[in-house]
């Protein structure tokens, strides 16, 4: 076979192959399952979704606060004495007035009447020495006596009203030991440990407290918020009084209110916070001292604030965003700013305005311009 005849074979061949494959093809395109695969229609995503609105939204400061009892009163002896009563138990809750302690008197009592005693006798001295004054002064204005010698008798009468006077304050001050004796409440509050027993010999003023109390009605709430919040807080505090809620955690009783009281005049350098004490009346007595609590102190109230759901927000490469339903049931990325978060809310900085419509749950299988279906009541 010439060269000729081989280069049109191989030609032969190439185009029956050619022609082959072309009709295989037709045929393949042609099929009803090949029709079906290009007209199956686009996947519907079920999803949640929630219309963003304007609200009045409080601007609020959160912390983890410590209670403190209102008044705190270590109760020590003013004298010194053996203790011959204890007229409370531990942990009473004690009234202003009520007596905690009774001392031994009876070392006083007798200070007391010698002291009387003493009184009477100086008594008796000034009242003769009054009268003597008295004729001395009228020996005098006869000239029957120098000016030196009433002196001298007027000196003594005068000597002995001092004293007499003397005498008094001494059982004055004598009587005030005796009352202090009987040792008291100075507020209303629940008495912590006895430290000092019936029998034992107390000292005033010592070193130990007899007992300490703490009043708890009201009761104050420390905490402490960042530094950069220090203006916003002293200049809302300033228009008028800012309200603070305090919750013990995972506690059923309700938050309790109170207000803020207490501004420090200084913050710490360590941790970058300044410290607040809020006041509660505490009626329940549902806070108790050294207890934590979690405290939320309200600024102010944030007029048309855009909200949504926190629960739209998610979180990409390029920062947070949500996906936006719109009319056509398509959804799109928009790339949003969250100012702060308030419960289960987000409040809106720029990315989307009132009126909108976010996805809040399903949103893994969502993808730009994909559609959704809205489940029954959860959107527009």
């Amino acid at each position: 076979m010439t060269r000729p005849q081989r280069v049109l074979i191989v030609a032969a061949l190439a185009l029956i192959a050619i022609g082959a494959g072309a009709w295989l093809w037709r045929g393949s395109a042609g099929s009803p399952g090949s029709r079906n695969a290009a007209q199956r229609p686009v996947p519907v995503v079920p999803v949640t979704a929630a219309a963003v609105v304007a609200k009045s939204v409080p601007v609020r400061l959160r912390a983890i606060g410590n209670v403190e009892a209102y008044t705190t009163v270590a109760i020590k002896a003013r004298v010194d004495g053996q203790v011959d009563a204890v007229r409370f138990s531990e942990g009473d809750e004690v009234a202003k007035g009520a007596t905690l302690f009774e001392l031994d008197r009876r070392p006083f009592e007798a200070q007391l009447a010698q002291a009387q005693a003493t009184l009477l006798k100086d008594r008796a001295v000034l009242d003769n020495a009054s009268e003597q004054e008295k004729r001395y002064k009228d020996l005098l204005q006869r000239n029957f006596i120098s000016p030196d010698a009433y002196g001298q008798v007027r000196t003594n009468a005068e000597t002995a009203a001092a004293q007499v006077r003397a005498d008094e304050a001494a059982i004055q001050g004598i009587r005030l030991q005796i009352d202090y004796c009987t040792i008291r409440a100075p507020v209303t509050g629940y008495a912590g440990k006895i430290m000092i027993q019936q029998g034992n010999l107390v000292k005033a003023n010592d070193t130990n407290a007899l007992v300490v109390i703490n009043q708890v009605r009201p009761i104050y709430a420390s905490f402490s918020v960042p530094e950069q919040d220090l203006e916003a807080v002293r200049r809302y505090n300033a228009d008028g009084e800012l309200k603070v809620t305090a919750a013990v955690p995972n506690s059923t009783h309700p938050p309790l209110g109170g207000k803020l009281s207490f501004i420090d005049n200084t913050t710490d350098v360590a941790t970058g916070t300044i410290r607040l004490k809020a006041e509660f009346p505490n009626v329940d007595k549902a806070l108790w001292p050294g207890q934590f609590v979690d405290v939320v102190l309200t600024l102010t109230q944030q007029k048309d604030a855009i909200v949504m759901p926190a629960s739209a927000v998610q979180s990409g490469p390029n920062g947070q965003y949500v996906f936006v339903v719109k009319p056509d049931r398509s959804v799109e990325l928009r790339d949003v700013k969250i100012a702060r978060t308030e419960g289960d809310d987000a409040v809106v900085a720029s990315g989307v305005v009132p009126g909108d419509t976010v996805v809040t749950a399903g949103q893994l299988r969502l993808a730009p311009g994909i559609k959704v279906k809205l489940d029954a009541g959860k959107g527009a």
